[in-house]
């Protein structure tokens, strides 16, 4: 079982950092179309075929996030 909430998540990260998910797709070069679609979809972000066979060997999965260093 896939234990994030992919779509809170990134909700709450764009508010974090003060950004929406329109100006994350411009910047990324997509739609924000795309990302909405791909967020709302969590089998284009973690792969089901992944996540059942963590399950049959008794994993759950949870994605964690790591904010980066970036030296100015």
């Amino acid at each position: 079982m896939l234990k994030n909430n992919i779509e809170v998540d990134v909700k709450v990260k764009c508010i974090e950092e003060g950004m929406t998910q329109a100006k994350i797709a411009e910047e990324i070069g997509t739609s924000p179309q795309y990302v909405s679609r791909l967020i709302k979809n969590n089998d284009k972000i973690v792969n089901q075929t992944f996540i059942r066979i963590m399950e049959k060997l008794g994993y759950d999965v949870k994605v964690t996030y790591e904010k980066r260093d970036i030296a100015n």
